[in-house]
């Protein structure tokens, strides 16, 4: 007969084998004789989330979980039941049911659950939060308080997309767009807006967006636009982490892949791409296949 701790013991080893396999890599520990845990799974295409039940456990990450996981995405954390401690960097909080908190996957972060807790996890990918954010510096660790607007509208939507039986390609991923909309005012920490660099840069981006379908849109002529040398152009973008060229390449691609899951019309894709400042159709289907892994076509049909 296996004893009662032994059971208890086995369960947390299956519990935490979980995580790691549905969430990444994660470490923990149990905080009492009474652990109990278990964790369910839900995608529906772009939507990928998980209901996590768990009481007297710390689940955490240390820098070495987190270079053996995969980066480039954010925990978007729903408390639906319980509490539970939160902290990643110099942010602790605690959170009660109908609060929310965004991780960054990529830094070290802890949880704490002492009593029954119950959350849902929402993978949020890096690329979608960068773009609806504006590239303004991402706030994690806050607790965003179950009594706001964002709050109570975000949990009724996730959990309302929860409860259909089949999402398509499109509607998850509009939801997904949709739940992180709903978030920026609570997670996007914007500079100073009286930083003459800073409003520079939202300048720029704004010309880009104005221009992007324009062949001439190139460093060079953005420079001249804004008024600032090409040098200085490289550098402030830099600064944001980017390489100019490439942003406003992957802006094109960006909006021609919502304009190939949107139309309800099938054009050419060398007609399309022209639309959006490619030239070269092989280069266009070369740079589309690099950014989404597969080719235009492909991408169209999939989402037809």
């Amino acid at each position: 007969m296996i004893s009662t701790t032994a059971q208890r013991h086995d369960g947390f080893e299956q519990w935490i084998h979980q995580i790691n396999q549905i969430c990444g890599a994660f470490n923990a520990q149990p905080l009492g004789s009474e652990f109990a845990g278990r964790i369910h799974e839900y995608q529906s295409d772009a939507l990928k989330l998980s209901f996590v039940d768990v009481c007297q456990a710390r689940l955490y990450r240390t820098p070495q979980e987190v270079a053996a996981g995969e980066g480039g995405k954010y925990f978007a954390v729903f408390q639906l039941d319980g509490t539970a401690g939160m902290a990643q960097g110099d942010n602790k909080v605690l959170l009660a049911p109908g609060d929310i908190t965004l991780i960054d996957a990529s830094q070290p972060s802890d949880f704490t659950y002492s009593e029954n807790s119950r959350q849902l996890s929402l993978i949020l990918p890096y690329q979608l939060v960068e773009q609806t954010l504006r590239f303004n510096q991402v706030k994690c660790g806050h607790r965003i308080a179950a009594t706001s607007p964002i709050a109570v509208l975000s949990h009724r939507l996730i959990l309302d997309a929860t409860r259909q039986q089949h999402l398509t390609r499109q509607e998850s991923e509009a939801t997904l767009e949709a739940i992180v909309s709903l978030l920026r005012p609570a997670i996007s920490q914007a500079e100073d807006s009286a930083d003459s660099h800073e409003r520079i840069f939202r300048k720029t981006l704004n010309c880009i967006d104005e221009n992007i379908r324009s062949e001439d849109l190139c460093p060079e002529w953005l420079a001249r636009e804004v008024g600032m040398s090409t040098r200085g152009l490289y550098r402030m973008f830099a600064k944001k982490g980017l390489v100019v060229a490439r942003y406003i390449k992957n802006r094109r691609l960006d909006l021609c892949a919502e304009s190939l899951r949107r139309s309800g019309k099938v054009e050419k894709l060398s007609v399309l791409g022209y639309s959006w400042g490619f030239s070269d159709s092989s280069y266009f289907s070369t740079a589309f296949k690099s950014r989404f892994g597969i080719a235009p076509g492909e991408y169209r049909k999939r989402h037809a």
